[in-house]
């Protein structure tokens, strides 16, 4: 429970359907740290918006510590991708370590038969015994995109009771059980930078520190200085320092050259690339081609694309379209209709 409405409308609605709940925050930042991230997911506000909702519904309520874990899976593996030249994307993480990893461990030490979140997402079970993943009924909030790499066990331990709904019956359970967390906003930002400055937030907690390298074009000529590549994202124009008489964006970052490297508007369209560390939802084993929907970023329509998968995990996208700003580190996932058919992290 993250203190959110999705969240307490989820515990509601599994009460309504007679099962016996327990509601569990995880407790991700150390004592000392919570300022970063005063009323999200982690903060003391949001541990309090939480408790007052299972009082107000009678269930059990659990804090369990799990900062440590955070900053080992999330944290670290944040400041790591920066520094790679690559663009993170933490929230995936999260759920695959922690809110299906962790935290599965934690509810079958409590006796618990399954965990439930307030993803809008939904899963179903073929006759086959094989656990599918499809988006939630609400476009809108559809987070799917966050969940394809949960694994079978991990998804047959799992409900998103809210799958079927929207978000505006969803306060509507929160409202109708009077619950205080009703009407309270929902953040879009990352948790754990919640003014959306990823470059303040890497510098406040020395995970990087600045290290002066060049802007260059794309035959090498240095333009400018900037002062850290983990600062940048590929397709970004704004705050580059440079002049120009037409406008420059990110193409690439150069760790091993410490280089960031710009040009035309143009230069970001790609057709084709590669995706690691793959995870297959409907099959064990994928065909020899999938001709599927890849969704290159979170708020992206998705695109027809034909995937191949290649050795050791990783797969071919050949884009039948191409799209601006494919950025290494972000996560490519592969729709077919409403079926999360699986995904990828998009390589360098």
């Amino acid at each position: 429970m993250s203190g959110g409405v999705d969240s307490s409308a989820t515990a509601a609605l599994l009460l309504e359907q007679g099962f016996d709940v327990v509601g569990v925050t995880l407790k991700l930042w150390p004592q000392d740290c919570v300022s970063r991230a005063e009323d999200k997911c982690c903060g003391p506000q949001a541990v309090m918006d939480a408790r007052s909702v299972c009082h107000k519904l009678g269930i059990p309520y659990y804090l369990i510590d799990e900062a440590a874990e955070f900053q080992n899976k999330v944290i670290q593996y944040f400041a790591d991708e920066y520094r790679a030249g690559r663009t993170p994307n933490p929230c995936v993480m999260c759920n695959q370590n922690l809110k299906f990893g962790t935290l599965i461990t934690r509810a079958k030490q409590l006796g618990a038969e399954k965990i439930a979140t307030g993803h809008f997402a939904r899963v179903e079970t073929t006759a086959e015994g094989r656990v599918l993943l499809k988006r939630g009924r609400d476009s809108r909030k559809d987070q799917s995109y966050f969940l394809f790499s949960l694994r079978q066990d991990q998804l047959a331990f799992s409900m998103f009771p809210l799958g079927e709904k929207t978000k505006a019956d969803t306060r509507e359970v929160a409202r109708e059980c009077q619950l205080k967390t009703a009407d309270k906003e929902e953040s879009m930002e990352i948790c754990f930078v919640p003014d959306n400055n990823y470059g303040g937030f890497l510098q406040k907690t020395n995970l990087v520190a600045k290290h002066v390298g060049e802007i260059v074009d794309t035959s090498g000529k240095k333009l400018g200085e900037h002062e850290g590549i983990e600062f940048y994202t590929v397709g970004q124009r704004k705050g580059l320092g440079i002049s120009s008489p037409k406008p420059l964006y990110v193409l690439e970052l150069d760790p091993v050259n410490n280089r960031v490297i710009v040009g035309d508007d143009s230069l970001l369209e790609r057709d084709e690339f590669v995706v690691e560390r793959c995870n297959w939802i409907p099959f064990e084993t994928p065909p020899e081609q999938i001709e599927a929907s890849a969704k290159i970023r979170y708020n992206h329509p998705g695109t027809a694309s034909t995937i191949t998968p290649l050795e050791n995990g990783s797969a071919r996208v050949k884009l039948h379209i191409p799209q601006r700003a494919i950025t290494p580190g972000q996560v490519c996932v592969f729709y077919q209709e409403d079926l999360v058919v699986g995904g990828g992290w998009i390589a360098r």
